[in-house]
């Protein structure tokens, strides 16, 4: 399963950076227009002041400057703003930040300086004013994405909790919005589900019970044949086919039966798998003695599961048992490994059509319609999943099947 991940962390981190980029972009705009403003309220008054003041100093006539400024002409330059770059300057003397206008006419180089202009403090509280709001559009921007995460993760919470109650009232049924369509959307798909789950769990335990009575009487029938057969070889044959017959089939009803259940329906048991694996091997020897194959249980190191003893009888069984009917020469081997248990033979492998089966995979046209197409793998597959146990194949080498249970 991937990790969580919370749509409502989601839904708050979208508003922040979408936040932040507004931020930065007017941010930009702002110290854009802070420079642009200095430019207009500083430097051009200056070049105004300087274009006014170097014709009347070289006409030898008074320069007197408003307050805070100072027109200064070559010799008359401090020695800390003489060779200045002509033009607009910011500079620090004695403490003091200056804006200087450098320039030069035909008497010689000149600087006015503004000594008291309040442009800095203005641009410092400007400053101060834009970073205090971004800092609050971010605060309400992280409060109004947890608010519209909480409105949209909180219905969906409770809905997905309904679902998982089984409630078959779900919330939010009656809501105009898309919630209200999910809702009423699972609310439908439930009650369907539910209905054909009810339909497969009665027709199932139906035909298993009117199965039941037929099959009994044609097992007792077979054992009476058996015993009055015992003088002629071929009825007590064909009784014994008749009576194994009637009984895997009793067997499976039983499994079908049991797999109509909930599984908290039924009775969990301790069962040591080693034991089923040498009592099914030794049950099968009789479907190994008219061909050379030999069925032999390899053993492993035992382990106990938590699970009704039938169907780990019926899994286990039936994987043996096609084993055992499909591999004509060779050998069957049931072991333990780890907690797996592992039935491997020499036979001629899973046909296409129960391999695709088996995987999940579509059926190839080539394979569609022959026989074999692993319905007693259908049945182990679903006791496995009923179970929380895995089933996997793989490919003897050499030629033949690997089949292993794998047990949680």
């Amino acid at each position: 399963m991937p990790p969580f991940k919370s749509l409502r962390r989601r839904i708050v981190v979208a508003y922040l950076m979408f936040a932040a980029a507004g931020i930065l972009f007017f941010a930009l705009i702002a110290a854009v227009a802070v420079e642009g403003i200095e430019v207009k309220l500083v430097d051009e008054r200056l070049q105004e002041v300087a274009a006014w003041a170097s014709p009347r100093h070289a006409g030898n006539l008074p320069v007197e400057m408003p307050a805070g400024l100072s027109f200064h002409h070559d010799a008359e330059i401090p020695l800390s703003l003489r060779h200045l770059p002509e033009g607009a300057t910011e500079i620090t003397v004695d403490g003091v930040d200056l804006h200087v206008w450098s320039g030069k006419d035909e008497s010689g180089p000149y600087v006015v300086v503004d000594h008291a202009s309040a442009y800095e403090k203005i641009e410092v509280v400007v400053y101060g004013m834009f970073a205090i709001g971004f800092v609050g559009f971010l605060i309400c921007s992280m409060m109004f994405g947890a608010y519209i995460g909480n409105s949209l993760v909180t219905p969906i919470m409770a809905l997905a909790s309904a679902v998982q109650a089984r409630r078959r009232d779900l919330p939010l049924q009656d809501s105009a919005d898309e919630l209200g369509i999910l809702a009423r959307a699972f609310s439908a798909r439930t009650s369907e589900l539910t209905e054909v789950l009810d339909r497969e769990r009665f027709f199932t335990g139906d035909v298993s019970h009117e199965l039941r009575t037929p099959l009994t009487v044609i097992t007792g029938a077979a054992e009476i044949l058996m015993t009055q057969a015992h003088e002629n070889p071929a009825i007590h044959a064909a009784s014994e086919r008749i009576y194994r017959a009637a009984r895997d089939a009793s067997d499976s009803i039983t499994v079908l039966l049991r797999l109509a259940r909930s599984p908290d329906m039924l009775e969990m048991t301790s069962v040591s798998v080693a034991e089923l694996a040498s009592e099914e091997a030794a049950r099968c020897q009789t479907l190994t003695s008219s061909k050379p194959l030999t069925l032999r249980y390899a053993g492993g190191d035992d382990f106990m599961i938590q699970a009704p003893r039938e169907l780990l009888i019926a899994a286990i069984g039936n994987l043996v048992r096609n084993a055992c009917l499909y591999t004509m020469r060779g050998e069957v081997v049931v072991r333990l490994a780890g907690r797996s248990l592992v039935v491997e033979d020499s036979g001629p492998g899973l046909p296409a059509a129960a391999r695709a089966r088996l995987l999940n995979e579509a059926i190839p046209v080539s394979a569609r319609g022959s026989s074999g197409t692993g319905l007693g793998l259908g049945l182990v597959q679903r006791i496995c999943a009923y179970l929380g146990a895995d089933l996997a194949y793989s490919e003897r080498a050499g030629g033949g099947s690997v089949f292993e249970i794998r047990f949680p």
